[in-house]
């Protein structure tokens, strides 16, 4: 078997290492165009699952970069001047230069044919002449670039410029610092390669690096600019530098890896943002993956179907991480006015990798100083500390989200909303929120949707909250008062979500006349008679919900629904007064939230759920999203409920764990507004992490709820706390410690214990 390798950076040297190995009868070839010497940036960080992969596959490799490795624990991170530093890390680091030589060294005694200053023949020609084509060719992949119909490869240039850097000295530690400059914010990511070095990268927002001159600056004069700005961390020291000039990072995406016998592997195929540290680790892996599937698969098209089958899903979980990490550090002056030690949870937490489980483990010394910074009773985690919203007090930071049920008989909830809320509330959460409840017959989305347009309806939803009030005294009741718009009419969600009904119809109101999907009913476009009207109905399910007993009315002004549908350029293309600029759109929504919040009890709290993004090309998006949340918040909302999406049918959502959390970060800290975060929101671990780090005030949960209606109080046993943030009812207090399992002694269950995931 012949084997061309393009690119002899550390993924494909160890692809060739690996390749040759475990068949010595292989013919392998690793193309460089630069010198052995060559290359950019300085060390390398290894985390040590990627380590322990490298000492299965290649114990020679294992062992030599063991040697060379510069092992430390702590991270630093210095705000204003001020440094904090959290344990337990495990970092390892070498130089790029000497991983490069031990890389080399063992390709040439594998008996691998390495040629440097070589130029790669087009891949054409390499995949008629070889058997496979590896193309670790780097960011810039020509390889790529030659088969791009079949790649499909989504370049994404990111808002920040950076250069990278070294000194001559090692740091103690990872360090994070920031400089607000009269510029703007500058950041620096340092740590240690080698024993009298350090790689030192300077990273600042594009407006900033042009408004202080560094655009116009050669290199040298940027080098020294960046050691003035950062003398402390430096100790007075320069730096230097090898690349020739300011890079912008880029995120590398690939529909398909393969095209025939040519594959991609490393950062041909994917990046990650250097701010976790995944790029190498990344190729090195993929190094491993595609030698054992070649070993596992009996043809080639076999084994690289199954290399990329086995590494996507990591990459993508990767790559998720990492854009969550590069964008915190894109709006890092969002932050800046946290407390210290705030700021530096936010920045160890802002991946999602790193939480406030694995922190309490590494360094509770760190993690506790942060809780008590930020008024965390002792022994109370972050999430079963109150909040109050107006003149309520919620005694935990849960809400149970709103879950259509699909289930009433003309608009009344039934017994199955007395046992979902009821069983809910008895759960323990601060807040737990009905589905969304209609104003009006028109407004319903699905025949099985509730109402609180008739006095009947009202009566049912007052045995509802009394049961709450009574056998879950604590527990908070909300509303969710909405219209369906265009989207409604349809069928229940199980026999087929957004479709039309077969009959039994009902014409609907809309901002403007564009059906939800192609083919659908045609809404008729409200007249100003008829938007009177909506108000209204809007109104009187606001006084129905005020006398029936809710402590919280929220107004549904996202996903598509009638009010969001006026919010979304998309969907309102009026030419009144109603539609046109972001002020108009708002109009008609706020002209509703006033007319409620006059008729609402003045100590009860509104809150308004948005979406902040359609997921669309020229819908919202995140800028407007914070003017609409600055709007309501001046009309009196309390809370920004921020969800995002289901607005038009074509939209292209980026789906993953705490996806729309962002969101509501922005809100909180652009708006000023407290905010409730939702969206695959599913641990309590999760929850810690996102109120402790600042990033929300309340997180939103609904399918952790339908597996288990007492998440909240299951999640404060599993945290072994007692306090008034999780009270258990009397009739189920027997329950409130985790029952015995064969064998376990007491000791091992009294805490939790959240794995900890390995460094990169």
């Amino acid at each position: 078997m012949r084997i061309a390798v393009i690119g002899g950076g550390p993924g494909g040297l160890y692809a060739a290492a690996l390749l040759k190995r475990l068949d010595p009868a292989r013919e392998v070839t690793v193309f460089e165009r630069d010198a052995p010497d060559d290359t950019f940036g300085f060390g390398v960080v290894l985390s040590d699952e990627t380590l322990g992969g490298i000492e299965h596959a290649d114990p020679v490799v294992h062992e030599a970069l063991r040697a060379e490795f510069v092992r430390w624990d702590d991270i630093d991170v210095v705000h204003r001047g001020v440094r904090h530093t959290c344990g337990g890390h495990g970092f390892a680091a070498l130089g790029r230069r000497r991983l490069l030589a031990v890389l080399h060294q063992r390709c040439r005694a594998l008996g691998v044919d390495l040629r440097f200053r070589a130029l790669a023949p087009h891949p054409d020609l390499l995949a008629r002449e070889y058997d496979l084509v590896v193309a670790a060719d780097g960011v810039r992949s020509t390889t790529r670039d030659a088969y791009a119909g079949t790649f499909r490869p989504r370049v994404t240039a990111h808002r920040c410029r950076y250069l990278w850097l070294a000194a001559d000295f090692a740091l103690d530690a990872f360090r994070f610092e920031t400089a607000e400059t009269e510029h703007g914010v500058m950041q620096l990511h340092g740590y240690p390669y080698a024993p009298d070095a350090s790689t030192v990268i300077v990273e600042t927002r594009e407006e900033v690096w042009r408004a202080a001159g560094l655009d116009a600056a050669g290199t040298a004069e940027s080098v020294e600019r960046c050691a003035k700005v950062f003398a402390e961390a430096l100790g007075g020291r320069p730096l230097r530098s090898n690349r020739p000039s300011w890079d912008v990072f880029r995120t590398v995406v690939n529909a398909r890896w393969s095209h025939g016998n040519v594959v991609l592997l490393g950062d041909a195929a994917h990046t990650a943002h250097f701010s976790v540290g995944s790029g190498t680790k990344l190729a090195v892996e993929d190094a491993v993956a595609l030698a054992a599937c070649l070993a596992e698969q009996p043809s080639v098209p076999g084994a690289l179907a199954a290399y990329e089958a086995e590494r996507r899903p990591v990459v993508a979980s990767t790559q998720r991480a990492a854009r969550a990490s590069l964008e915190w550090f894109e709006d890092l002056a969002r932050y800046a006015d946290q407390p210290p030690r705030r700021f530096a949870f936010n920045l160890l937490t802002r991946s999602r990798r790193v939480t406030h489980g694995n922190l309490r483990l590494r360094d509770p010394r760190f993690t506790e100083a942060v809780e008590r910074e930020a008024g965390c009773p002792p022994g109370t985690p972050p999430m079963f500390t109150p909040f109050r919203l107006r003149g309520l007090t919620l005694r935990n930071r849960v809400v149970v989200s709103p879950m259509d049920l699909y289930s009433a008989v003309d608009g009344v909830p039934g017994d199955l909303h007395l046992v979902h809320l009821g069983a809910r509330a008895l759960g323990g959460a601060g807040l737990v929120m009905t589905e969304m409840v209609c104003v009006s017959p028109e407004g319903r989305i699905t025949p099985g949707c509730t109402g609180l347009w008739t006095g009947g309806q009202a009566e049912a939803w007052r045995r509802i909250a009394d049961f709450v009030h009574a056998q879950a005294p604590g527990t908070a009741l909300g509303v969710q008062l909405g219209h369906s718009g265009r989207k409604g009419s349809t069928r229940l969600m199980w026999e087929g979500m957004d479709e039309p009904l077969p009959h039994g119809n009902w014409p609907l109101l809309a901002a403007s006349p564009l059906p939800y999907r192609p083919g659908g009913q045609i809404p008729r476009q409200l007249t100003r008679a008829q938007l009177t009207d909506v108000r209204e109905q809007f109104t009187a399910a606001a006084r129905h919900a005020a006398r029936t007993g809710f402590d919280l009315l929220e107004l549904h002004c996202a996903h598509g629904y009638l009010l969001s549908g006026f919010l979304s350029p998309l969907t309102n293309h009026r030419t009144d007064a109603y539609g046109g600029s972001l002020e108009r759109r708002l109009r008609f929504p706020l002209e509703v939230f006033d007319a409620v919040r006059e008729v609402w009890p003045e100590e009860r709290p509104m809150t308004v759920r948005i979406s902040a993004t359609d997921w669309a090309e020229g819908g919202t998006g995140a800028e407007e999203s914070v003017a609409i949340a600055r709007a309501f918040a001046a009309h009196g909302a309390d809370a920004l409920d921020v969800s995002t999406g289901q607005v038009v049918a074509d939209e292209r959502p980026e789906f993953g764990r705490s996806y729309q959390t962002p969101y509501a970060d922005r809100i909180r800290h652009e708006a000023g507004v407290p905010v409730i975060a939702v969206g695959a929101i599913s641990s309590w671990d999760d929850v810690n992490s996102l109120i402790l780090a600042g990033r929300t005030d309340l997180c939103a949960l609904a399918r952790p709820h339908l597996y288990d209606p007492h998440w909240t109080l299951h999640a404060a046993a599993e945290q072994g706390y007692t306090g008034p943030g999780a009270v258990w009812p009397a009739p189920y207090r027997a329950g409130s410690r985790p029952p015995p399992t064969g064998g376990v002694p007491r000791a091992a269950r009294a805490l939790p214990q959240p794995s900890v995931p390995p460094r990169t």
